[in-house]
């Protein structure tokens, strides 16, 4: 994709993905660093979590310090840009998780300061980073637009997936792709299908397509204890078997801290609480509903993750739902007091999980 919008500028690359994911793409929007950073400093920042400091070998001191922190524009372009970590060592997927990660915590900042309800708020951010785009048949209010075609939509619901590859170079160095795999992935999103692996009620007993090159080795690394009892056609019967899992390093793991309780600040408490484990952890919201029993809500294909984070979190309930991705989402009940320290990576542990 590179080669092709160098080559032959922004036609060429819409035609390539064109080609590779069977999409129609009639809108066309590239955002230069200055519009980014703009965007970015428009919403007062955008907050990130980091387990370790981020140095990189070309572009230096990325984040000072770990934990929880506000990026302005110029810190946050570093952030999505390095891709010479020293810590991470796996090149363009440290940048690709950090991408993905940031798109999410930016969501979220929308969503949280009211922006996508206030026309001119609104306005003024897409207003602050119109003047460095390029856009080809996208008018300002088409922006607008599009941004409050988002009021309502939740951020932890939202997916980000990793066009699948088979791990191998090829001779230009090049990963080479997973074919099928992405015909199955992009066949979902054109039909409104869920996922691979989203829809297999029994996707924890072997490998599950997903989209994303690293979660076949996870969903290997759980196998249920039982069978599963067939589970009717009606959406609302639902089913418990207890799998075995094994738990991985919590600094791999991400997780959504959502609130349903009374108290305004358990969210904070516990993400902070996580972070100081090495979890990984998004900015806290509330939950739409609520629960009697602190639950932990996870997708197809990432059950290490979840079965890391409900080890920190005693008598949770653990539910396999559609659309978190590699988010693990913790709803807090009234049962909640503290987060406890995970096993260490590589325990066996038991998971009754509820589908």
């Amino acid at each position: 994709l590179n080669s092709a919008y160098s080559l032959g500028g922004p036609k060429c690359l819409v035609k390539a993905i064109q080609k590779i994911s069977g999409l129609s793409i009639n809108r066309f929007m590239a955002v230069d660093f200055n519009g980014f950073a703009k965007m970015v400093d428009a919403l007062g920042g955008v907050d990130v979590c980091s387990t370790t400091p981020l140095e990189d070998y070309e572009l230096g001191t990325v984040l000072a310090t770990a934990g929880h922190q506000r990026l302005d524009g110029h810190s946050a372009l570093n952030y999505v840009r390095a891709r010479q970590v020293t810590t991470e060592g796996n090149g363009d997927y440290g940048r690709i998780k950090r991408q993905q990660l940031f798109l999410s915590s930016l969501l979220r900042s929308v969503i949280s300061t009211d922006t996508l309800f206030s026309l001119n708020k609104l306005n003024d951010v897409v207003n602050m980073f119109v003047g460095d785009t390029y856009v080809d048949n996208v008018k300002t209010k088409d922006l607008v637009d599009l941004g409050q075609s988002l009021q309502g939509v939740a951020a932890g619901r939202i997916t980000f997936v990793t066009v699948p590859t088979t791990g191998v170079t090829d001779a230009d160095g090049n990963e080479e792709p997973r074919s099928e795999d992405i015909r199955a992935l992009f066949d979902a999103i054109i039909n409104d299908d869920p996922l691979p692996g989203e829809n297999d009620k029994n996707a924890t007993t072997g490998q599950v397509a997903q989209a994303d090159k690293t979660s076949e080795a996870i969903a290997e690394a759980a196998t249920p204890s039982s069978t599963a009892p067939a589970v009717p056609d009606s959406p609302d019967t639902k089913v418990t078997e207890l799998i075995n899992a094994v738990t991985t390093d919590p600094k791999d793991v991400t997780v959504q801290v959502s609130n349903s309780t009374a108290d305004s600040g358990v969210a904070n408490t516990a993400s902070t609480q996580l972070a100081e484990h090495g979890f990984h952890v998004l900015n806290p919201d509330d939950y739409s509903d609520t629960v009697t029993t602190t639950t932990v809500l996870f997708s197809a294909g990432n059950e290490q993750a979840a079965a890391t984070v409900a080890a920190a979190f005693p008598n949770a309930q653990i539910e396999r739902v559609t659309g978190l991705g590699e988010v693990v989402q913790v709803v807090l009940g009234p049962d909640f007091t503290a987060v406890n320290a995970p096993p260490a990576s590589g325990s066996a542990v038991k998971v009754p999980v509820t589908h």
